[in-house]
């Protein structure tokens, strides 16, 4: 997980954080993650609250206790999903952009048009997997 996890351009413990956790039950404290990871605290600090940012952990306390604890976010799959679209997004403007740089070159705007036609197939299958999961679920759909 912490390989996948800077492919998708976050810290290696980020991902190592969220694996442990999606096969831990319960909430952890930051003080167990760290030992369970074996880093530091403060590492584990910033990626729990990056990943709780990000919307795939929620933040938990406990009364008496001023430790933080931390658990999957029961909506993490969609969120993730819409974090993915959104740089396909994202990536589809750039294109835009680069269409205007090659204005007077055939071969590069049909590079580009590929690219873009690529895009919004993605975004298309990714917005029709969210669809399908809220069926399932019974939710109604929410604009992505």
């Amino acid at each position: 997980m912490g390989l996948m996890s800077e492919a998708d351009g976050l810290p290696r413990i980020a991902g190592r954080t969220f694996g442990y956790l999606l096969l831990t039950p319960g909430e952890c404290s930051l003080e167990d993650l760290a030992s369970a990871l074996d880093v530091s605290r403060a590492s584990v600090s910033n990626d729990t609250r990056r990943l709780a940012q990000m919307g795939l952990l929620e933040r938990r306390s406990r009364p008496g206790d001023r430790r933080d604890y931390y658990i999957i976010s029961p909506d993490a799959f969609r969120r993730s999903i819409e974090h993915r679209i959104g740089n396909l997004r994202r990536f589809h403007g750039l294109i835009d952009e680069a269409r205007a740089l090659a204005r007077d070159q055939p071969e590069v705007r049909e590079r580009l048009a590929m690219w873009e036609d690529a895009h919004r197939l993605l975004v298309a299958a990714f917005e029709e997997l969210l669809a399908t999961l809220d069926t399932r679920a019974g939710a109604p759909r929410s604009p992505v």
